[in-house]
């Protein structure tokens, strides 16, 4: 300030600006601490979707595929579930470690960032917690969470080291389940707890538990995504195996037919198929039905495949069908049929066609009813709209070659549409480069559905790690490139919430559309 004596105005002037300066100084403070604190919760919102992935989609996934194929899902399973148990016991000693700051630092969770200022800004409980009075006296807190970090970097190094495809994971262990410095190495003239902890406001040392948090999850999600992969292509994509039979039930006297039989789900390329007796073709086995007499037949024999282990797994099948008289002797004989064009069901709020008639008749003069269902058509083709309910009874109406009046019902399932998925690259689960994620394109599909259906991706929700979600407009991803950018090997990014347009589903809602998971290579 000025030197000399100072007269009573410049006095007054001088204690203004040290006023305005502290006051200054105070604002910057508030503003690093909002920072910090939305900082915290993008992480913590993070963990949240990965924890929702581990459980929901990929621990499912492993469990099926070790019920289905034992011998090679097994250990994997038994190993993650050892990995999941460990991390949980880090998981959820931090979040009692953050309970306790919080408790006393005076924090609280009912009210906003700036109510908890002064909470958030103290310095102590994170250095009482954390050491005992002096700055080089770490206490049991300190030596129990170095001590957990520890044993779950040895259980990944050493369960999945003889692993080349977990490498990655394990470079990735090694390098954030860390608990000191490298030798030699302080920041500041400190080593790492002291660094992160002494002397730290709370919203800092949160924070700092929060990274710990998120990196065990998320290289207990890098383990069980890459269990998965490691056998993807030895792994025949079945749940269950049954032997499916394409035959007709019904048949005229001296005419050809075809009985065709499958693996469901179906596999144009099964390891080690036989189907001794049958054509195959594709993947498929056919044979001539015999139709040279009238009465009842079958069609039945057993084929094989081999699974992953080299296993030979026999499924036996059997149809039977009727063998009935040509055209000439059908004019004086009674009987309607009736047939789905889309399955053996009807979809709820959609026009399903269906072919129906009566033996002998004339098609001109036959009609279609069904009481709960509106129907339109004439001749033999008709289109069913069921509304609600689980099943429908269509009923065929005519008259025989005699003026017989014939009326025969046929009972139906119905199904609601199956829900939409997003995809991109045609997966809801994709491993690529960050520099690659601006280039795709978001779609939508409903998986293994006849009717022709198509989407338009109007927006979604784009969220990489450490960031806030973005909203994108259309199906591009070229918008994010500033998000991806600093993304690094092991990061997750998400594309949730999105919306899209359907056509061909009627006045139908579309059920929420699940996420899209982008594992950055």
């Amino acid at each position: 300030m000025a030197q000399g004596k100072q007269t009573p105005r410049q006095k007054m002037i001088n204690l203004m600006y040290l006023v305005f300066i502290a006051m200054l100084a105070m604002q910057i403070d508030q503003e690093i601490i909002r920072s910090y604190n939305d900082t915290n919760q993008t992480l913590t919102d993070t963990r949240g979707l990965v924890e929702q992935k581990n459980d929901k989609i990929f621990k499912k996934t492993l469990e099926a595929k070790a019920a289905n194929t034992p011998d090679t899902y097994a250990k994997p399973l038994a190993d993650y579930q050892s990995l999941e148990a460990k991390t949980n016991d880090l998981v959820s000693f931090i979040d009692g470690l953050k309970s306790t700051l919080k408790k006393e630092s005076g924090y609280d969770d009912k009210v906003n960032v700036d109510e908890n200022f002064t909470a958030l800004n103290n310095t102590e409980p994170a250095s009482n917690l954390f050491f005992k009075g002096s700055e080089t006296a770490p206490s049991k807190n300190a030596t129990d969470l170095k001590a957990k970090v520890a044993a779950l970097k040895s259980y990944i190094t050493q369960s999945f080291g003889s692993s080349p495809e977990m490498k990655p994971v394990i470079d990735r262990a090694n390098k954030t389940l860390v608990t000191e410095f490298e030798k030699g190495v302080t920041r500041n003239g400190k080593n790492w707890l002291q660094y992160k902890f002494y002397g730290q406001p709370l919203i800092a040392a949160l924070s700092n538990l929060e990274v710990i948090q998120s990196e065990a999850r998320n290289l207990q999600s890098d383990v069980l995504m890459t269990m998965l992969q490691e056998k993807v292509d030895a792994d025949i994509k079945f749940d269950a195996y049954q032997a499916i039979v394409s035959a007709p039930t019904i048949v005229l006297q001296g005419e050809a037919a075809t009985g065709k039989v499958s693996i469901g789900n179906y596999s144009s390329n099964v390891p080690g198929l036989s189907m001794p007796g049958l054509t195959v073709t594709n993947g498929q086995g056919s044979r001539g039905l015999d139709t040279g007499s009238l009465g009842d037949k079958s069609f039945s024999g057993t084929i094989s495949f081999k699974d992953v282990n080299g296993k030979e797994i026999p499924l036996n099948y059997s149809h039977t069908y009727k063998v009935i008289a040509g055209a000439q002797e059908l004019k004086a004989q009674k009987g309607a049929i009736v047939t789905a064009d889309k399955m053996n069901v009807l979809y709820r709020g959609l026009p399903n066609p269906i072919s129906g008639s009566i033996l002998g008749a004339d098609m001109s003069g036959i009609s279609l009813s069904a009481a709960g269902a509106s129907v339109s058509g004439s001749g033999g083709k008709w289109t069913v709209t069921p509304g609600a309910g689980s099943t429908v009874k269509l009923t065929i109406s005519g008259k025989d070659p005699k003026g017989g009046t014939i009326s025969q019902a046929f009972d139906f399932r119905i199904k609601n549409v199956p829900p939409p998925v997003g995809q991109i690259q045609g997966s809801y689960v994709v491993s690529m480069p960050s520099s690659s994620i601006p280039n795709q394109k978001v779609s939508v599909v409903m998986p293994d559905f006849d009717f022709p259906v198509s989407f338009v991706v109007n927006s979604f929700m784009f969220k990489v790690p450490g960031k806030a979600g973005m909203l994108v407009n259309g199906n591009s991803l070229s918008s994010v490139g500033n998000l991806t950018k600093n993304l690094r090997n092991g990061d997750v990014a998400y594309v949730f919430n999105i919306n899209a347009t359907a056509t061909g589903l009627g006045n139908q809602a579309l059920k929420q559309i699940p996420p899209v998971v982008i594992n950055v290579q």
